[in-house]
């Protein structure tokens, strides 16, 4: 068997193919003068050449015998092929000889360089940077493993995050009190240290190699460590530093970044986000409910009497009530929810995948832990709470805020029951009621001047596709429309009802029949719809407009007719009132300059209503003039600007006329 073996070796030294059937090859190793077996055979040259022969050439009728030294020499090719083949051990995934392969190629250290230029453009994150770096040492540095470790001040430890040539990641800390740990020397000394091995990163399954350290410095300050894994420790010092002192930099960058955002969108009071954090917050919000297809609900709180409390107790009280709420409310989130102080007093919550049903009970929650605290002099802190939920009352962010506080408003007036605040969703009312019109109105007027005539548009889109019932329902669905465009300025509040007060009374006056009466009455409450298509900045304008800005106030009348009367047919017979009300009797009035007769009769009622409590009416500029002076002037204008014998049936009744104003 000896014999066997060795013939069976010396073959495959000499490199014969395994299945080889040449008897010279194997009956005579002697012959050919294979040291190994001559040194290692003790038997007779005959002897070993009679057994071989007769392996090799059996007998012609013999049965087939099995040949030993083919079974031998399959079994010490297998051997050897157990030996060179790459592990088949998923864990490593032939990486063993991978690395041994890369061992003997060539480092194109140009060639690193202009891969790295490449790989780190346009990164903007600590991942997306780690993860550029990774891939160019691996791939040209023939690298087993990266590792970066950041320093974190508070635990006073290096968060550790590596990553093998399978992409498996491994975490760990390693904290400064750590000192034998060459991590923590590194970090502490900021230098360079060489490894033999990588055991004191203490991660499982992690192939043992040489391994150097090196530290993130910028601006003389050490922010972390650089680890890389070789098979050999051919290391190119310089290249490696600069690669370092890269990410270093690049680390103090995006954390300089961090911070001056988080000023820069944090309230100082709260230390929620301010507006502008909030705003920048919902829309990215927004859009992770979009891409998912999951709700969002939108929870405002407002401090009831907050402007009391400053004024009486002062600010710095008011300021501990608001800080008490922002406290009660970082309590009781979730960790992905958002708050932050959307105005004064006003503080709301972004809950994502969060439906009206959940987000009503964590604001009965909120409301119910504020009202166990009192504060001295105050007592317990009473809120109003509004809530509107994506997609369900609307997809537009700037419209979302504003349904949220309306509810927030129409829950101020609703009050308390029991104690408690009463929680509103924008799903909970009717928009057309006179609590959610004066709340809206409230809400355009007082903070969303900003928004143009966007919102006010979905206004009159409301408006124009409402289903009328009958006359008494158009008459309220009008009154509400003109509530809440007079509510775009505070001075003008009620001008539209009064308008149309004053123009009933002069049509009974002169005694017009009384489809005629009814249709003057809604012609005078939508005679300024139009000025819901002019910017706030023209409307309430304090002082005298300019002439830029009085043409564009002039186009109110032919925006009012197109905007709103013109796709209502309801309302299509009181576009005449409301085009003509600002014209003239002399023709120098607007849009048109018609002349007496010209003008529509209801328009020229309309006008004199009109014109008359705009003169007892209170102005930024002015008081509002007496019953007399207002008369004096229409007198004075009558035949020039109005219609004389209107003027004169309008004097006789206006003192009788009860007017608040």
């Amino acid at each position: 068997m000896e014999n066997k073996l060795d013939i069976n070796n010396a073959q495959l030294e000499t490199g014969q193919p395994e299945n080889s059937r040449k008897v010279s090859t194997v009956t005579n190793p002697v012959a050919k003068n294979t040291p190994p077996v001559a040194k290692k055979t003790t038997r007779s040259k005959s002897s070993t050449t009679k057994k071989v022969t007769k392996i090799n050439a059996p007998a012609k009728d013999a049965a087939p015998v099995e040949n030993p030294l083919k079974k031998n020499r399959e079994i010490v090719a297998r051997i050897n092929q157990i030996n060179t083949v790459k592990s088949s051990n998923k864990m490593y995934g032939g990486y063993l000889n991978n690395s041994l392969t890369a061992k003997r190629k060539v480092i194109d250290y140009s060639e690193v360089v202009k891969d790295l230029n490449t790989s780190l453009q346009n990164k903007k994150t600590l991942n997306e940077l780690f993860s550029a770096i990774h891939g160019v040492f691996t791939e040209k540095l023939h690298s087993c493993f990266t590792a970066f470790g950041t320093y974190h001040e508070k635990s006073k430890c290096i968060n550790l995050k590596l990553t093998n040539t399978m992409g498996s990641t491994y975490s760990s800390k390693i904290f400064l009190s750590e000192t034998d740990n060459p991590v923590i020397e590194c970090f502490s000394n900021s230098s360079a240290v060489m490894q033999k091995d990588n055991k004191f990163l203490n991660i499982p399954y992690l192939k043992n190699t040489p391994t150097i350290l090196l530290p993130l410095v910028s601006l003389g300050q050490t922010v972390g460590i650089m680890a890389l894994g070789k098979e050999d420790e051919d290391y190119n010092i310089g290249l490696l530093s600069f690669i370092a002192n890269y990410a270093a930099i690049f680390m103090q960058n995006i954390d300089l970044r961090e911070k001056t955002n988080k000023y820069a969108n944090t309230d100082t009071l709260t230390t929620l986000y301010n507006h502008r954090g909030f705003q920048e917050v919902l829309a990215s919000e927004i859009n992770t409910s979009e891409e998912t297809s999951t709700p969002l609900s939108i929870v405002m709180f407002d401090i009831n009497n907050i402007s009391k409390i400053n004024r009486e107790l002062g600010h710095a009280k008011g300021d501990e009530v608001i800080k008490l709420l922002a406290e009660k409310i970082k309590q009781n989130i979730r960790s992905n929810d958002k708050a932050g102080r959307y105005g004064g007093d006003e503080i709301a919550v972004i809950l994502p995948n969060t439906n009206t049903n959940d987000a009503k009970y964590l604001a009965e929650y909120i409301t119910y832990c504020l009202s166990c605290c009192f504060v001295d002099d105050v007592g317990p802190v009473k809120v109003s709470v509004g809530i509107s939920t994506y997609p369900d009352n609307t997809k537009d962010q700037e419209k979302l805020l504003i349904l949220a506080e309306q509810a927030m408003y129409i829950s101020r007036a609703r009050g308390y029951k029991e104690g408690m605040s009463a929680i509103v969703s924008s799903s909970d009312f009717n928009f057309w009621d006179d609590a959610a019109l004066n709340s809206f109105a409230e809400v355009v007027a007082k903070r969303h001047a900003q928004l143009g005539i966007n919102f006010e548009d979905e206004l009159v889109h409301k408006f124009n596709n409402e289903e009328v019932i009958s006359h008494n329902h158009l008459v309220e669905l009008v009154t509400s429309l003109a509530g809440a465009i007079d509510a775009k300025d505070p001075y003008t509040k009620g001008h539209s009802t009064s308008v149309s007060r004053y123009a009933e009374a002069l049509a009974r006056a002169i005694n017009l029949p009384e489809e005629e009466v009814q249709k003057i009455t809604l012609g005078g409450l939508l005679h300024d719809v139009g000025k819901i298509g002019i910017p706030e900045n023209v409307l309430r304008k304090p002082g005298k407009l300019e002439s830029e800005e009085w043409e564009i106030m002039k186009q109110h009348p032919v925006i009012g007719v197109e905007k709103v009367l013109a796709p209502n047919e309801a309302l299509s017979h009181l576009i005449p009132i409301v085009k003509y009300h600002h014209e003239h009797i002399d023709g120098s009035g607007y849009p048109e300059h018609l002349k007496g007769d010209e003008i529509p009769l209801s328009a020229r009622i309309v006008a004199v209503a009109d014109t008359y409590h705009a003169l007892i009416s209170d102005r930024p500029y002015r008081k509002g003039m007496s019953v007399e002076k207002a008369c004096e002037i229409l007198q004075e204008g009558a035949g020039k600007l109005w219609d004389a014998d209107l003027v004169r049936h309008f004097i006789a009744i206006a003192p009788s006329l009860s007017t608040t104003i």
